[in-house]
């Protein structure tokens, strides 16, 4: 669960405006202030700290600033991870269990602040480019607080759009996600950031 908290943060922001002619730190900082909605499809898989493929998963995900989103992982199991920009639900319906938690708690200080918008790249994160090549350009942030429970973000983006986004993490992990149909400021489904526990599931507060 460790690594959703934080990757639910991430994409609020990870992803680049259209002109090839901007470079990959310029166009993350002015995407900061231009995205309103996104959606995509997505394939996940983590890696251990030998290097091997511990979990695969697919699915989709809806979100909309500041604090909204919906995670639908659809295989190989369902769950579900929805903000209404104020609590979060982790629902598992193999458990039949909620979980409760508020923005703030669930995605920790770093990606808290990156989801209200009012806090610069800069402030947060030591951010280099990692080149281009072609139409492909790299970027790699790492945050500046010991406290941050990831130890570095590195991000692909292709013809300015988001293509991969890979997350070192402190015990040697490594989450990879693929982004595919990505669409950016169009209208939300009524209702997507909405959330009631199904009846007869156990609700925990975080």
């Amino acid at each position: 669960m460790r690594n959703l908290f934080i990757l639910l943060a991430c994409l609020f922001w990870l992803t680049v405006a259209n002109s090839a002619s901007v470079k990959p730190i310029q166009a993350l900082e002015q995407f900061l202030a231009s995205i309103k909605t996104l959606s995509a499809r997505f394939e996940q898989e983590v890696i251990d700290e030998h290097g091997r493929v511990s979990q695969r998963s697919q699915g989709k995900f809806y979100l909309q600033r500041p604090g909204q989103f919906r995670w639908n992982y659809e295989t190989p199991f369902k769950q579900e991870i929805v903000s209404d920009g104020k609590k979060v639900w982790f629902y598992d319906p193999d458990l039949e269990q909620v979980t409760v938690k508020l923005v703030d708690e669930a995605l920790g200080s770093a990606p808290a602040l990156l989801l209200s918008g009012k806090v610069k790249l800069s402030e947060r994160f030591v951010i280099k480019s990692q080149g281009r090549e072609g139409d492909i350009s790299w970027v790699e942030l790492a945050p500046k607080s010991e406290e941050d429970v990831f130890k570095s973000l590195k991000v692909e983006m292709k013809k300015g759009q988001l293509q991969w986004m890979e997350m070192a993490d402190n015990f040697g992990q490594l989450t990879r996600i693929q982004f595919k149909n990505l669409k950016k400021n169009h209208l939300m489904p009524k209702g997507i950031f909405n959330f009631t526990p199904p009846t007869g599931v156990d609700v925990f507060e975080g």
